[in-house]
């Protein structure tokens, strides 16, 4: 079993997010009049990304050999661009979208501007490793803002008549999963050191952890967008 999931690792992260954004492109019409129409969005945008970040796996025997010993070589500067700043910018602005509270919204969007602006700096000024390792200053300060969105919302959710049928939200689903998700994988980004060294059965570890924790995401994703009916007044 460890071995099928570790020689099928790619198969199974890219086949759960697509089918998460295939089932959001095929229920679009039943969302187009909420904000879940830009989560929808969302996840096609992710799905994309991830595809062409595969060019790594080409690089060394493909037809992309050329960029073998450049500084495209792996694909840091890809996952760090469009997940761990992209992600967070967009849930900034999602979260934005679908609070109520008026304090909630401001600290929400103050945070992603100041991430924004922070993420652009810190990386000008580390521009060599940018292109071959990860920030985990950068994926820190992005849980924080994911936990800030997933916190507000489900004060609001107590604080409201929602409580009553929170289950029937898919926004719910949504915070529900990326809360998780950031609290499982955050604490990883301390342990890319040893991506270098020969301690394979942590690396191994790490890979089942990835694979489990966007297996859950991307299901949970899958099911709120079936399971869940759009209300534009709740949504």
């Amino acid at each position: 079993m460890e071995e099928f999931l570790l020689n099928n690792y790619s198969l199974l992260t890219h086949s759960v997010e697509a089918m998460a954004a295939l089932t959001g492109v095929f229920l679009f019409k039943l969302y187009k009049n909420t904000e879940v129409k830009y989560f929808i969005y969302f996840l096609v945008y992710l799905t994309i990304c991830d595809f062409f970040g595969q060019y790594k796996n080409y690089v060394d025997n493909g037809f992309l050999n050329f960029l073998k010993k450049t500084i495209f070589a792996t694909n840091h500067w890809w996952s760090t661009s469009y997940w761990k700043v992209g992600a967070i910018l967009f849930f900034a602005f999602y979260y934005s979208k679908i609070l109520k509270t008026v304090q909630f919204k401001n600290i929400i969007k103050i945070s992603g501007y100041a991430f924004f602006f922070f993420s652009v700096i810190y990386i000008a000024l580390n521009w060599g490793k940018f292109f071959n390792t990860f920030f985990p200053i950068i994926s820190i300060l992005g849980a924080i803002i994911i936990f800030l969105c997933s916190v507000f919302y489900f004060i609001e959710v107590l604080q409201s008549d929602k409580i009553l049928t929170f289950y029937k939200s898919i926004n719910f689903y949504i915070s529900f999963a990326i809360f998780i998700w950031w609290l499982i994988i955050t604490p990883l980004v301390f342990y890319d050191i040893y991506h270098s060294n020969d301690d394979w059965n942590f690396i191994f570890l790490k890979w089942q952890i990835y694979l489990f924790a966007n297996i859950f995401m991307y299901s949970t994703f899958t099911f709120a967008l079936i399971y869940c009916k759009p209300d534009s007044k709740n949504e």
